[in-house]
């Protein structure tokens, strides 16, 4: 087994090496990991099933202790791949209140923060493609149709 990280590296069944490859890998492939599937409604807005967390964006939590419950995301800490909602705290022995890090796979987008404009305008172009593909394909059905 190699002792650093490998974008060759495809899949393995053994947990171990599936484990390795998430804990050696680089941050902008964990950017990528630390992704949230969307809400329905926002699934067929912008045509897209998952999109990376960012800070400010609402998500509802679907599993564990907390489950139902919403928040604005205040953190993503992209080394440890944990999110930090706001909201979601625990009371510790001595009386404080401290943030519970979740798992983006624990996790829904409901709202998404579009004050980044690069951010907005590359979901744009996502609706678009969307909207041609959905073009494409009506055209190809009522083409197979009349044959």
């Amino acid at each position: 087994m190699r002792k650093t990280f490998s974008k060759k590296w495809k899949a393995s069944k053994q947990p171990r090496k599936q484990r390795k490859y998430l804990a050696k890998a680089p941050l902008h492939i964990r950017k990528k990991l630390v992704s949230i599937n969307l809400s329905k409604e926002l699934r067929k807005k912008y045509g897209k099933r998952n999109l990376s967390v960012r800070k400010g964006d609402t998500v509802k939590i679907m599993r564990g202790k907390f489950k139902k419950k919403q928040g604005k995301v205040l953190k993503v800490n992209v080394k440890s791949s944990k999110i930090i909602v706001e909201g979601i705290q625990v009371k510790k022995l001595e009386g404080s209140k401290v943030d519970v890090p979740l798992r983006p796979s624990n996790l829904q987008i409901i709202e998404l923060n579009l004050e980044d404009k690069k951010r907005s305008k590359s979901l744009v172009k996502e609706i678009k493609k969307e909207e041609k593909t959905q073009k494409l394909e009506k055209i190809k059905h009522t083409e197979t149709g009349k044959k």
